[in-house]
């Protein structure tokens, strides 16, 4: 019986943090929309959202309950199981992510002296990471690459011209801006020498420059400007121009399939606003934390955590401020500034690390 709870033990954990994780992710969204409709209303000069609960707080919640209670149209001449999948194939890519980002150091001073048996040596270590993979980065860039086909096949199978032109939007967007992004992280791979992102965070840590946005500022910028092409924010809302397309690739979607698809579009603004960080903000680590608090202890995570979430936060609001500040390009303009300036830039930055690095480890 305590070997069955040994096994067991650690399954329930990792599926009780990935609750937990996915529903924090979900209430930051839900409160990201609210963040931004109050943001965008001071820069107008607007109010914003102040009717439900105490200034406003509980709209999310009214949005949710009026997303439920909607009437679900689905058009006729649709491709009916695809037209019902893209929207799940857009928030699940948007979530996935979640599994192997690092929300803070790993706790080493809990004491399972509580439990009815015995742990392992070595199980008494909690990371704040539901799964720690060596190749984190291949596999954030891999995911959210897959959340593409989500819009692509909404767009397809509305049986919609303007759903159309908005999914065809989406993938050459996609192909345009994700070389120049990839780019933008070999810089920082190259500079760690890892591809885990807790290792990333560990060099950081060791670095001299502390946080690589020191040495890696153009790939910094560089990503920054591809991650708001990727996740379809303004200047880059191309596939969802409702000047030129009504509503783009979900023109065709209500209820709760639109929920979904705007739920996935905050889930990536949170998505890469968590990798910047990590990559080129020291993710979790604090410098000079450790000299007020001990390394490994509850105090340290939670403070750890809570500047984690601060640095998320500051990009949040760049998303929200950006959107409230510049005009959409036109498509041209969009294509042209991606394959002639970004991606010639990221690669310039890349062969310029190469020789840094090359002469550092001579």
């Amino acid at each position: 019986m305590e070997a069955i709870a040994k096994t067991i033990f650690p399954i329930v954990v990792l599926f009780g943090a990935a609750t937990i994780a996915f529903g924090v992710v979900l209430m930051i969204v839900a409160y990201t929309v609210l963040a931004e409709r109050k943001v965008l209303g001071w820069i107008q000069g607007r109010i914003g959202p102040n009717r439900v609960g105490p200034w406003g707080m509980m709209q999310p919640f009214a949005d949710l309950l009026k997303f439920i209670f909607k009437e679900d149209i689905v058009p006729d001449k649709s491709t009916k199981f695809i037209y019902y999948l893209a929207p799940i194939i857009a928030l699940t890519c948007a979530l996935m992510p979640m599994i192997v980002y690092p929300f803070g150091p790993a706790i080493t001073t809990i004491d399972w002296s509580f439990l009815p048996f015995g742990l392992d040596e070595g199980i008494e270590r909690l990371p704040l990471t539901i799964g720690q993979i060596d190749v984190g980065v291949l596999f954030v860039l891999g995911i959210t690459s897959v959340g593409v086909y989500g819009i692509a096949l909404a767009g397809w199978s509305s049986n919609s011209k303007y759903s159309l032109m908005g999914g065809l939007r989406s993938s050459a967007q996609m192909i345009s801006y994700e070389l120049a992004m990839g780019a933008s992280i070999i810089g920082v791979v190259m500079l760690a020498g890892t591809l885990d992102l807790n290792g990333i965070i560990y060099a950081q840590m060791a670095s001299p420059f502390r946080w690589y946005i020191i040495p890696q500022f153009i790939g910094f910028v560089v990503f920054l400007i591809a991650a708001f092409a990727e996740t379809n924010r303004v200047p880059f809302d191309l596939p969802e121009a409702e000047t030129e397309l009504v509503a783009g690739f979900h023109t065709e979607y209500s209820a709760l399939k639109f929920a979904l698809f705007f739920m996935a579009e905050y889930v990536n603004m949170f998505t890469v606003s968590v990798m910047v960080v990590t990559l080129f903000l020291g993710g979790w680590y604090i410098p000079g934390l450790t000299h007020i608090f001990e390394m490994g202890s509850v105090a340290y995570a939670i403070a750890s955590f809570v500047g984690f979430l601060l640095k998320i936060s500051a990009f949040l609001f760049l998303y929200i401020w950006i959107r409230g500040t510049l005009p959409r390009f036109r498509f041209d303009q969009l294509m042209n500034f991606g394959w002639k300036f970004l991606l010639p830039v990221a690669l310039a930055n890349v062969i310029f690390t190469i020789v840094i690095v090359y002469f550092l480890n001579k």
